[in-house]
C-alpha cells in the first residue's frame, strides 16, 4: 500500500507510524515531532533465538520456514520500553499513579487485574474474557457481538470510575498488563476496518473518510463525495495523517497516548502477535479458567 507514496511523505509516515524505533517488541507510536534523523528504520519480523538484539541491531530477513513462534521474554520487553521512554526523556521505573490513566484502563477488583486496552491490538476479545473473569458476563459473548463490551457492561469498570473506589496503593497491588502491536499493521488495521470501502470491513469512521477524501481530491461539495460513494486510498490516508499529525482518533493515534506510561508501569506486556501464545500466560497470573475468545 506504500508503493504510491512519494520519499518525502513516505518517510514522515514512517515516523508516524514507527517512532523512533520499529523493532518487533517496542510498538509504541511516538509523536510525531520526533526528528527523522533519529528513526532507525529496523523492519524485523523476529527476535533471534539468543535474544540478544539491541536497538540498533541489523534487520533480521527470515524466510517464513525459519520463523520461530517463540515470545520473547519479560524482562527483554521491559528493558525496550525503558530504553524508548529515555529517548524521549521518560523514566518508565517502578511507579504507580494508575489513578492518572485515561479510559482505555480498566481495573477488576475481584481478580485484582488492570488492563489498558488500546484500540486495534485486540482490546475488545481482552474487556470481554476479563469481565467474565471477574464474573460481570455470565457466558462467552458471540464474537460478532463483541462491541458490546465497550458500553455499559464495561463502563464501571473503567480507571475513571474506579479511581473514587480504590486507592493508588490498592491498584499498585494489582497485576497490570497490556497488549501492543506492530505500528504499521495497526495503521493499515485501522484504515481497513474504519475508512476503506471493503464489503467486509466497517468503515464506521465515515465522517473522516469523508474529510480525508474533500481535502486530498479538493472536492468542495460534500454531496458529491457522499452520493458517488468516494472512500480515501491508503495512500491519501497516509498523506493526510502526515499533513495534520493524526486524524484525532484513538484508532489512528499513537500507542503510548493510550498507555498509562510513565504514571504506572505494566507487570506484563503482550506483543499482539503472540496473543494466542501468551494469553494463557496471562490468565494464569489472573487465576481464572476463562480463556481469550478463539484461542
Amino acid at each position: 500500500m506504500l508503493e504510491h507514496l512519494n520519499l518525502s511523505t513516505l518517510k514522515k509516515f514512517l515516523v508516524f507510524s514507527s517512532g523512533t524505533f520499529c523493532l518487533l517488541l517496542l510498538y509504541l507510536l511516538l509523536p510525531f515531532n520526533k526528528p527523522p534523523g533519529v528513526l532507525p528504520i529496523l523492519i524485523t519480523t523476529q527476535i533471534p533465538d539468543n535474544r540478544d538484539l539491541h536497538l540498533n541491531s541489523p534487520p533480521q530477513t527470515l524466510d517464513n520456514k525459519d520463523l520461530h513462534l517463540n515470545p520473547p521474554p519479560q524482562d527483554w520487553i521491559q528493558s525496550q520500553f525503558h530504553k524508548a521512554l529515555l529517548d524521549i526523556n521518560l523514566d518508565y521505573n517502578s511507579s504507580s499513579s494508575w489513578s492518572k490513566c485515561g479510559p482505555k484502563t480498566y481495573y477488576f477488583p475481584k481478580i485484582n487485574t488492570i488492563f489498558t486496552g488500546t484500540p486495534k491490538t485486540g482490546c475488545s476479545n481482552w474487556v470481554e474474557v476479563l469481565l467474565r473473569a471477574e464474573g460481570t458476563l455470565k457466558r462467552e459473548l458471540d464474537p460478532t457481538n463483541i462491541r458490546v463490551v465497550h458500553g455499559p457492561v464495561s463502563e464501571k469498570h473503567r480507571m475513571r470510575r474506579m479511581k473514587n473506589l480504590y486507592s493508588d496503593e490498592t491498584f499498585g497491588k494489582a497485576f497490570s498488563f497490556t497488549v501492543v502491536r506492530n505500528p504499521w499493521t495497526r495503521l493499515v488495521s485501522g484504515y481497513r476496518d474504519k475508512l476503506s470501502d471493503e464489503e467486509t470491513q466497517g468503515a464506521d469512521k465515515r465522517a473522516i473518510g469523508v474529510k480525508i477524501v474533500q481535502e486530498m481530491r479538493n472536492i468542495t461539495n460534500l454531496k458529491t463525495v457522499k452520493e458517488q460513494k468516494l472512500y480515501p486510498t491508503f495512500e491519501e490516508f497516509a498523506e493526510y495523517a502526515v499533513k495534520h499529525n493524526g486524524l484525532g482518533n484513538p484508532h489512528f493515534s499513537p500507542q503510548i497516548q493510550t498507555l498509562c506510561i510513565p504514571d504506572a508501569k505494566y507487570d506484563f506486556v503482550v506483543p499482539l502477535e503472540y496473543s494466542g501464545i501468551l494469553s494463557s500466560e496471562v490468565l494464569n497470573k489472573i487465576d481464572t479458567n476463562a480463556t481469550l475468545l478463539g484461542s
